[in-house]
């Protein structure tokens, strides 16, 4: 049971990023800033 909400989920959060542009938009730029954060960490260790 837990696995099939978890994939309705991830079909659902899908869609709607499919059909919403902005959203699309939003996520990537949180993806890009964390991965530049996660960059800048490492070079100051």
């Amino acid at each position: 049971m837990g696995k099939k909400m978890m994939f309705t989920a991830i079909g659902l959060g899908a869609a709607y990023l499919l059909r919403n542009k902005d959203a699309r938009q939003k996520l990537k730029d949180q993806f890009q800033t964390f991965a530049g954060s996660a960059k800048t960490q490492q070079s100051l260790q």
